[in-house]
């Protein structure tokens, strides 16, 4: 049996890593003696969650173009040249079969060199509105994959095939975890859990606001689990105590899940597409900080049809406790709510992406 080959970039962030693990290891399942190889941006987390993860990596001198004129712009062109010929070299070392893009800086230089090296290459975007590396690479790329409808104003309307996002095989089926949840975050049955998700880097604004509402929150018989993020771990542990778990990362996200009776989230889209096949009712806090506002724009796409509920940051203050309160007590909204969203699930979307990179292969 011939050995496949195939290379993977995404990073930056987790919801662009997480994607392009949860593939590779539908590739491995199906191709159990594939190469694979990963190549990120060298001071990234993906250089540490790839290898975690069992896999090879390969790091280039990249880094996105600064809104405001900086050092790092004035090297951008630099950098640039400089990973476009070492992904020229990765490519023609490794001879990959297919070459897959989940976003991230990293995966621009290396889709555009395969590209041009008459390699199959995918593109899958997490977002309902693409970064501006997709858009560069969607001209170019075999196939891309979305988690959206109405994407046909980026890319162009042949090479789109609707997947959704990969996700965790773990959170299929959270529901039978439940008491396993509980006693491995050492919970109180009798008390309701709130899951507090501020992505991988944490956030902010949700940390100030949860700092602010604590107190609030914990009298209404509710327990928090709260991941703030590994930049702001020292700020916030103080708060650790019987009834507020504060960690920087969850490795159990499965359990988490399954413990959570409402969750405040922001809306990443790998986030997103957990959160509809784990089915619990949320209230999304966009960042407003990202290119295109597209978390907010991810949110909405749940709220218009009635799976969350959603709360911008300028809201916050005149508004959150008011909506927590009042979903905390409605029994009601809050089934309707795990009903809508789980109706938007796409559990089969790693399957269904790596159908379409085994199409490609020559």
């Amino acid at each position: 049996m011939k050995q496949y080959k195939f290379i993977l970039s995404g990073g930056g962030t987790g919801g662009h890593i997480y994607p392009a693990i949860a593939i590779a290891n539908e590739l491995k399942s199906r191709f159990p003696n594939a190469e694979i190889l990963f190549v990120g941006a060298n001071d990234k987390m993906e250089m540490q969650k790839v290898p975690q993860a069992g896999y090879k990596i390969k790091g280039l001198w990249i880094a996105g173009l600064q809104r405001r004129l900086t050092f790092d712009n004035a090297l951008f062109p630099i950098k640039l040249i400089s990973s476009l010929l070492k992904s020229r070299t990765i490519i023609k070392d490794f001879r990959p079969d297919v070459v897959i893009g989940t976003g991230g800086f990293a995966s621009g230089p290396l889709l555009q060199v395969a590209g041009i090296s008459g390699i199959p290459t995918v593109i899958q975007e997490q977002n309902s509105y693409p970064g501006i590396t997709n858009k560069l690479l969607s001209k170019k790329a075999s196939k891309i994959c979305v988690a959206y409808e109405n994407l046909e104003r980026f890319f162009p309307k042949e090479k789109m095939i609707l997947t959704g996002n990969p996700v965790r095989q773990d959170l299929i089926d959270i529901e039978s975890k439940r008491a396993e949840a509980i006693q491995y975050f050492n919970l109180d049955s009798k008390k309701k859990t709130l899951l507090v998700l501020g992505g991988s880097l944490g956030a902010r604004r949700v940390n100030q606001l949860i700092e602010k509402e604590l107190e609030n929150i914990l009298s209404q018989n509710v327990q928090v689990i709260w991941q703030c993020g590994k930049l702001y771990l020292e700020d916030y542990k103080k708060y650790d105590s019987a009834n507020v778990q504060v960690v920087a990362f969850v490795e159990r996200m499965d359990l988490v899940y399954a413990a959570a009776d409402v969750i405040i989230s922001r809306a990443g889209a790998s986030s997103v597409s957990e959160l509809c096949i784990v089915g619990k009712p949320v209230i999304f806090i966009p960042s407003p900080n990202v290119a295109e506002d597209h978390q907010t724009k991810n949110a909405q796409a749940i709220v218009d049809k009635k799976g969350a509920l959603m709360l911008k940051e300028s809201e916050l203050d005149s508004e959150f406790s008011l909506v927590f309160e009042a979903l905390l007590k409605d029994k009601g909204k809050q089934n309707q709510l795990s009903e809508n969203i789980k109706q938007l699930a796409m559990p089969e979307a790693t399957k269904q992406i790596v159908d379409e990179i085994i199409k490609l292969i020559k």
